[in-house]
């Protein structure tokens, strides 16, 4: 529907009023959402990451949850407890905040791999089990996590099978000179207070129902398929895009279309997309940076039609 279409505009617009000049960032998050992805910012302290998430959570007028990882945080701490009730003499659950619908992790990579973890059947089923007892979550649960380069001293990588759960990860970077100048004078705020939500959680369902239906000719998927294939043959890649991955990296491909106001899919939005579900994916043997090694992938596989 044209309208609610539009309405992926206006929410990239609403965020953009306090992240200035990140528009394209702004759009690959809102992607991700209506693709069922998951995104990890890794950037240095200080560029917003923190403020993206949370004017995000504000704009979509949506509950909203943030988890400050730390050495010791434990995994009760974010699925939450079963605590005993003297009176009824039962056990009772105590949902922590992965019972939302907009999960902030924050510094995800400066607690322990063990409660790290403690997301990974949360993001990739949309349930968690805490005592033999399955509990679902939010049908639009979405975890946003920054983190720090891992060169920073006291965080812990996240593992191979934790980064495939998310569907990109992003780089916000350091404002543009303009930008800066203008926060600096005061032309620019960045206020949560500017932000108002402009866009529902049952319009978002039926946004995500239209992602669906966005169109994938044949040759378009073969075209995604090879890149794939590519990151799994290039000789600089030891571990290359899992079939999870490509999934996603075809799904996250029509919602960025419908984001462009399209209907179909084209080789050039695979291509524009490539580095953010591609880099944390990969494993080099060495030689090559991830950024020349995704170059190469892309300069190498045919496009079967103009974008």
């Amino acid at each position: 529907m044209p309208n609610e279409r539009e309405k992926i505009k206006t929410l990239i617009d609403e965020i953009e009023k306090v992240v200035l000049g990140k528009r394209e960032v702004i759009q690959l998050t809102v992607t991700a959402f209506l693709a069922g992805g998951h995104v990890l910012f890794e950037d240095i302290p200080g560029v917003g990451k923190t403020v993206m998430v949370k004017s995000l959570a504000k704009a979509i007028h949506s509950d909203f949850s943030r988890v400050q990882f730390t050495p010791d945080l434990l995994p009760s701490d974010i699925l939450g407890v079963s605590i005993f009730d003297s009176q009824t003499n039962q056990f009772e659950f105590r949902p922590g905040p992965v019972f939302t619908t907009i999960l902030l992790a924050d510094e995800i990579n400066r607690t322990t791999p063990r409660t790290q973890a403690a997301l990974l059947e949360a993001m990739s089923e949309g349930h968690v089990t805490i005592d033999n007892h399955t509990y679902t979550l939010n049908p639009h649960f979405f975890v946003l996590a920054t983190q720090n380069p891992v060169s920073y001293a006291g965080t812990y990588p996240l593992p191979e099978a934790q980064l495939d759960r998310f569907l990109f990860r992003l780089h916000i970077g350091y404002p543009a000179f303009e930008d800066e100048l203008r926060l600096l004078t005061g032309q620019r705020e960045q206020s949560l207070e500017l932000i108002q939500p402009v866009i529902t959680l049952s319009e978002i369902e039926e946004l995500k129902k239209q992602v669906d239906q966005v169109f994938v000719d044949e040759e378009v998927a073969r075209y995604a398929l090879a890149l794939v294939e590519a990151s799994r043959n290039h000789p600089a890649v030891e571990l290359g895009v899992s079939p999870r991955g490509a999934i996603a990296f075809l799904k996250s491909a029509k919602a960025y279309a419908l984001t462009e106001n399209r209907t179909f899919v084209t080789p050039g939005d695979l291509q524009r997309l490539l580095p953010a579900v591609f880099a944390h994916r990969l494993i080099l043997r060495g030689g090559l940076s991830v950024d020349e090694t995704m170059h190469q992938i892309i300069d190498q596989v045919p496009v079967p039609i103009r974008s």
